[in-house]
């Protein structure tokens, strides 16, 4: 086995894995925040649709919202998709089910909050706004930490998804070079990497939660 192409093969699959595991967070992220909004909403429609939606988004799998993402503009619509729609089919389907769960995570760590800050915060006048981006926000980041965390890593693992669409993400390329080679190296090689880059994300988000002990 010529181990500098492997190498350079495994290296072009790593940063597709990199780049859909940061858009995913870029796009998520915020989405589940509005989500997390829409599921407390008053008013029942929007509370039961953005109910429905988190239902769907982690009742089925993500393979399967991957594949429908991709697939369905065909099949539903007729319109034909390309293979350059690929990756993006990837992050809408990724950003989609990963804002559900980032929704759910937000909702339950604003509802923790004692209703007494809110009043103390309306009786030194602060506004509704103000009084969750200043007081509430920093607080809930800090209690849901630990499940965002969790999420994140299960995301990198989740990156390998990508091969049902055949995008050529670290796991997918691993496995050709695998079959073409008959050895588990390549194999080896993307569960280091794997480890490795879910070690970084653990550790740095060790390192948030740590700036944010203040908050005890």
């Amino acid at each position: 086995m010529d181990y500098g192409m492997m190498l350079s093969k495994l290296g072009g699959g790593m940063v597709t894995t990199v780049v859909i595991f940061g858009l995913t967070l870029l796009f998520s992220l915020p989405l589940g925040m509005i989500v997390a909004f829409g599921r407390m909403s008053k008013g029942p429609l929007v509370r039961n649709l953005t109910k429905i939606y988190i239902s769907i988004m982690r009742g089925t799998p993500l393979m399967l919202q991957i594949m429908m993402v991709y697939y369905g503009p065909y099949y539903l619509f007729r319109i034909q998709i390309s293979s350059s729609y690929r990756f993006a089919a990837v992050i809408i389907a990724f950003a989609i089910n990963y804002a559900a769960y980032f929704a759910e995570i937000y909702r339950g760590g604003i509802e923790s909050m004692p209703r007494g800050q809110y009043e103390a915060a309306k009786l030194l006048g602060y506004t509704k706004g103000q009084t969750f981006l200043r007081i509430i926000l920093p607080q809930v980041i800090k209690r849901i930490l630990p499940s965002v965390t969790n999420e994140i890593i299960t995301l990198v693992k989740d990156t390998s998804l990508a091969m049902v669409i055949a995008v050529m993400e670290m796991f997918t390329i691993s496995k050709a070079l695998a079959s073409s080679s008959t050895s588990a190296i390549p194999y080896v090689a993307a569960g280091i990497f794997y480890y490795i880059f879910n070690y970084l994300v653990a550790w740095t988000m060790e390192k948030i939660e740590e700036k944010l002990n203040y908050y005890r």
